[in-house]
């Protein structure tokens, strides 16, 4: 398997608190807490990442899978695992994630940063895929950059904004390049309920948001 992250992975974490300070990593803990996770919830993590709001959910008791095709961003989290939480039991797949087949398995599924490197046909056959790893009333995570809202001068700024992230990593990781996703729309469209959203601010403005969504019984 190509790993696509094998240069741009083990700067990751410099480009992500360049970019955002500290707004990437908040967007990706923002649903996991004592209300949304309970002790023994299976959560499955697509696209690993950094990988640090894994290491929160069992920090919170969880049942932890996390799932990445890229080798390179596997050992980047094994190493972070190692460094902030030896003790933590973490299952890890090296795998494309529809490759994962464990249906109706999961009690919460996180897609943090981890749609975005597709184009939109294929995101939403992943996000249509991860949401058959859940069980009934499984809760449904997305984290990522927000859709541009506000005045013409925001929403400018928030587009040039995704795409010069965007245009980093198709120059060095091959992913997609396209607009910026409304995910609540294609998560009710595949049947979620949206139950929360919680945003976070750059230069006062939301350019990041974390989605709950529910899956019907």
């Amino acid at each position: 398997m190509r790993d696509k992250y094998k240069y741009i992975g083990p700067a990751y974490d410099f480009l992500s608190h360049l970019y955002s300070g500290k707004n990437i990593h908040r967007c990706k803990t923002a649903m996991l807490d004592v209300e949304t996770v309970k002790p023994g919830d299976r959560i499955l993590f697509a696209g690993v990442g950094h990988g640090r709001d894994a290491i929160r959910a069992a920090e919170l008791g969880a049942e932890v899978t996390v799932v990445d095709l890229s080798e390179t961003m596997l050992r980047k989290f094994a190493a972070a695992q190692q460094k902030e939480a030896p003790r933590l039991k973490i299952r890890r797949i090296h795998s494309d994630i529809m490759n994962v087949e464990e249906v109706e398995q999961y009690d919460m599924v996180v897609a943090n940063f981890f749609l975005n490197v597709f184009d939109e046909d294929m995101m939403v056959r992943v996000l249509e895929h991860l949401i058959r790893l859940g069980k009934p009333n499984a809760k449904v995570v997305v984290g990522d950059f927000c859709y541009p809202s506000g005045n013409p001068l925001a929403r400018m700024f928030k587009k040039t904004y995704w795409y010069l992230a965007v245009l980093i990593f198709w120059l060095f990781a091959n992913n997609a390049f396209h607009k910026i996703y409304n995910y609540p729309e294609h998560m009710q469209r595949l049947g979620l309920q949206v139950t929360d959203k919680k945003h976070f601010r750059l230069l006062n403005m939301d350019c990041y948001w974390s989605i709950l969504g529910r899956k019907q019984a």
